[in-house]
């Protein structure tokens, strides 16, 4: 028996095939990563045997790899509509990026099925670049009588000029498990010129009040053309995550088609507007994604959302708890432990995932005094040897930086000269007391608890922007795990 929500952490076709058992979501919703903004004919150039790219933040990850080529065969050879579908695709498409993007999406929309209970359904969230192949590779999926809806979400945004017709809607494709599916039909308000005309007509025939009552009750039926504006910078939502989505967006379907205490799984949580939406709605929820920065991003959202106290009601799996499972991490991928450090402290990633981060700064963070200036922190990550050399460059890029406050995070404790060297550095003054310009983190002590020491908690940390502060609906209990439970213990599982 498992409480409440999960977060993983990791590829989520290794999370799905783990952790989440036969029927056991109600609805699923996925928007994978892809580049809508590359060159199309790019996406169909043959790369032959390249090794897999180190998946990063932000960035697509379908490349024609051996990983790609050993998925293909993993579909083909298990038979199927599916199988016939992925051979048509290779015959048309060969070893291309598109190819590599339709086999790595074959094998989870497989293990999404899986997971979803006769009467679910699952929204996928995709661009004109992949729409079509994506159609045909969820019919064979999930059957063809079995497509419900195209969705399009319409929106308007500033675009330059093309040769062709501006680009201003995604399509979400709406597919259920079977014939029995749950489904909450949505309404949207009549206009007010739409309510005169039929007060109007209805007057002569059966009397308005009647009628308009019940106008204002139901109003038309949702159609499959939903106008939701995107998230521009200046949104409230807005995180600073490239590929948000508008928590309306998330809303109308976790309505349409999943109930108070229904499951709802993202597989590509990204920074988590699906788990915010499920869990002001009232349902309990899966979140799934392969980077620690979107994890951290996430549990931030959550925190400010709904109280630091909510941490304590979903679990974390997949992240390090101690210092040789970091260790393990920085070993297995510097960036990712990287990202997962910095998200201790609520940090950002600073500029590329390149070694040495951007002009020696690894992570940024930002907070306001009241309604002052904003003020900087900036961080230095170090998984290897700490030697006296790094608390002087700190403090001189600080200083170049115009920074309040450098923080130094490292596996070994600091030597006694390192610490005298911070210290003469001084004091940050801020109007809740005195903050070290220099500090020195380890590991050990940011997973103990010890944060930073500046004006956060009178002041504000504005590094990520915060969603407006909802009442959280508590959770039940739930049984997910119960297929290969006996792998679970091993899978790094925070509690």
């Amino acid at each position: 028996m498992t409480e409440g929500n999960v977060l993983y952490y990791g590829d989520n076709l290794d999370v799905l095939r783990r952790h989440v058992r036969d029927e056991s979501i109600d609805l699923v919703y996925l928007d994978p990563p892809f580049n809508s903004n590359a060159d199309y004919n790019i996406l169909f150039s043959e790369h032959g045997e390249k090794a897999a790219a180190q998946v990063k933040a932000f960035t697509d990850t379908w490349t024609w790899d051996t990983d790609a080529r050993r998925d293909y065969e993993e579909i083909v050879e298990a038979g199927g509509r599916v199988a016939d579908a992925m051979r048509a695709f290779y015959t048309m498409l060969g070893g291309s990026d598109m190819m590599a993007y339709l086999a790595r999406m074959s094998l989870r929309l497989v293990e999404l099925r899986r997971v979803l209970k006769p009467t679910g359904s699952l929204y996928l969230h995709c661009d004109p670049t992949a729409g079509a192949y994506l159609k045909l590779l969820l019919d064979a999926v999930f059957g063809p009588r079995h497509f419900r809806n195209e969705i399009v979400w319409h929106y308007r945004r500033w675009t330059g000029a093309a040769r062709s017709f501006l680009k201003m809607h995604d399509t979400v494709f709406l597919y259920t498990k079977t014939d029995d599916y749950a489904f909450n039909r949505q309404f949207t308000a009549y206009t007010e010129a739409s309510l005169h005309r039929k007060k109007n007509y209805h007057t002569r025939i059966k009397g308005a009040d009647i009628y308009v009552t019940h106008v204002n009750e139901q109003g038309v039926g949702e159609n499959d053309v939903w106008q939701i504006q995107l998230l521009n910078s200046q949104a409230k939502e807005r995180l600073g995550y490239p590929t948000q989505k508008p928590v309306e967006l998330l809303r109308k379907i976790i309505l349409a088609s999943s109930n108070e205490g229904d499951v709802v799984l993202d597989p590509f949580a990204g920074c988590g507007t699906t788990i915010d939406a499920a869990q002001e709605l009232g349902r309990r929820w899966i979140g799934i994604d392969v980077t620690h920065l979107a994890v951290g991003l996430i549990k931030h959202r959550l925190a400010d959302r709904y109280g630091r106290e909510f941490g304590k009601t979903y679990r974390v799996v997949g992240e390090p708890t101690t210092v040789d499972g970091a260790r393990e991490l920085a070993q297995q991928d510097p960036f990712q432990f990287q990202a997962w450090a910095l998200g201790l402290v609520g940090a950002r990633i600073a500029g590329s995932d390149k070694k040495g981060g951007d002009k020696g700064i690894d992570g940024r963070l930002y907070f306001h005094e009241g309604s002052g200036d904003t003020k900087q922190i900036i961080l230095s990550v170090k998984a290897g040897n700490l030697v006296p050399a790094y608390v002087d460059a700190l403090w001189g890029v600080a200083e170049r930086e115009k920074a309040e406050i450098g923080v130094l995070i490292s596996f070994n404790e600091p030597t006694a000269g390192m610490r005298a060297r911070a210290a003469e550095a001084g004091f940050y003054d801020s109007p809740w007391g005195k903050h070290p310009r220099l500090q020195l983190r380890t590991v050990g002590d940011l997973l103990a608890g010890k944060g930073i020491d500046y004006p956060h908690v009178t002041g504000s940390n504005v590094t990520l922007r915060r969603a407006q502060r909802a009442r959280s609906v508590d959770a039940e209990p739930m049984e997910l795990f119960g297929r290969a439970a006996e792998e679970s213990a091993d899978y790094g599982d925070s509690n």
